[in-house]
């Protein structure tokens, strides 16, 4: 091993400049992976909640851009053979009137709790401070809109968010912040949790001015939630629940789960392939090293061969040369891509743009995929080494 150091040392800056190599291949690798964490941790938790439920809409086109149903409807849909549960559910954007914040693909956004579902529902949430919402005028926020808007248990906010660019008649009521969600990378992280009057309040408050008057939105939801009996094919009891109860739309669990997972098949393929890309660089570049490593040293392995060196013994010697040069290259391309992870997070928080996620599992893909990289590339040029045959070599000029 302390020849093998005292080798790389030796030629420095061809081999910084191999190292450097597997650095930018491995960096891309961690940067892209991390995105693409991210993106599949959002849809792995839609996959997860909307594969255990039923949504239900209005079957027509809204008013005013906004689907409702009659409260009453969720008697109906219970009354369906199969149906165990349905929950309400009232969304109302939280940045009304101004470009919101997306964290991929998920706005900001200001909805009911519904305490009960979570008995039903095979996503879990957890409180990481505080409580949960007890009555009007209390909101439990989810850990990026919390740091979004520097929140705390115990502080006040108005919500919705009035923008900057608010017209005089912009309509927002104060809150106490009596809870904080865990973080759970998916999209309870960007939510807003009040009482069902307090969500239709803000609801109608974001309604045309036109028709705001005319509707009664604490008589309507936005939408409904629907679970069945254990076991229930979901599927069919959406189907069910549009031939038994009129004016509503049942959508399909397996067509919401099957368009989430097509979209993180998609952006999985985009980042890996461009991560891949950068790989290949790195590979070829310890391949040109290790076979100018191998040529520079003709004399050197004809003579080791010659007192008695065995033909595995070379091999192994180039083979950790070039593992060697995979690890410390995957190392520092890693530190540096989870580096620049952390300081990107960090700047996007106070704008709830947090891109990356950097996990173990992802540690350990980039690693091991610098060490195989290394190892691969240093094989052509190990076998060359190995079998130089030594009186060839020592006659070599020097």
């Amino acid at each position: 091993m302390k020849e093998i150091l005292r080798n790389l040392a030796r030629r420095k800056l061809r081999s910084t400049l191999t190292i450097s190599g597997i650095v930018i291949g491995i960096f891309a690798l961690t940067a892209m992976g991390a995105v693409a964490n991210h993106f599949n941790a959002l849809i792995d938790g839609g996959v997860v909640y909307f594969g255990s439920n039923i949504q239900v809409g209005d079957d027509s086109q809204g008013i005013g851009g906004t689907s409702f149903l009659p409260l009453s409807k969720i008697e109906e849909i219970k009354r369906v053979d199969g149906v165990t549960a349905a929950f309400p559910s009232v969304q109302a954007n939280a940045k009304p009137g101004s470009v919101s914040t997306v964290s991929f693909g998920v706005p900001d956004y200001i909805t009911n709790s519904n305490p009960d579902e979570k008995q039903y529902s095979a996503f879990k949430t957890h409180l990481a401070q505080g409580r949960g919402v007890e009555g009007n005028g209390e909101v439990a926020l989810g850990s990026s809109f919390a740091t979004e808007f520097k929140k705390k248990v115990g502080d006040s906010i108005d919500l919705p968010i009035k923008p900057s660019d608010a017209r005089p008649n912009f309509v927002n009521h104060s809150y106490t912040v009596v809870g904080i969600l865990a973080r759970t990378e998916t999209a309870p992280d960007t939510g807003a949790y009040v009482t069902l009057p307090d969500a239709q309040m803000i609801l109608k408050d974001q309604l045309p001015p036109a028709i705001r008057d005319a509707i009664d939105t604490g008589a309507l939801v936005t939408g409904i939630i629907v679970y069945g009996r254990p076991g229930a094919d979901l599927d069919q009891l959406a189907a069910k629940i549009n031939a038994e109860v009129p004016g509503v739309k049942a959508a399909k669990p397996s067509d919401i789960v099957a368009s989430f997972r097509s979209g993180g098949a998609i952006f999985t393929a985009i980042t890996t392939g461009a991560a891949l890309l950068a790989l290949v660089i790195g590979g070829l570049s310890v391949i040109n090293t290790m076979i100018m490593a191998v040529t520079e040293r003709i004399r050197e392995i004809g003579l080791k061969k010659a007192v008695g060196a065995h033909t595995g013994q070379i091999l192994r010697e180039y083979l950790i040369e070039a593992t060697l040069i995979g690890l410390i290259g995957g190392v520092i391309g890693f530190l540096l891509g989870a580096l620049l992870a952390a300081l990107l997070n960090l700047a996007g928080a106070a704008t709830n743009l947090e891109l990356f996620l950097v996990t173990p599992g992802l540690a350990l893909l980039a690693l091991g995929f610098a060490v195989a990289l290394g190892a691969l590339a240093g094989i052509a040029p190990a076998f060359r080494a190995a079998r130089l045959d030594p009186v060839t070599a020592l006659r070599m000029p020097s």
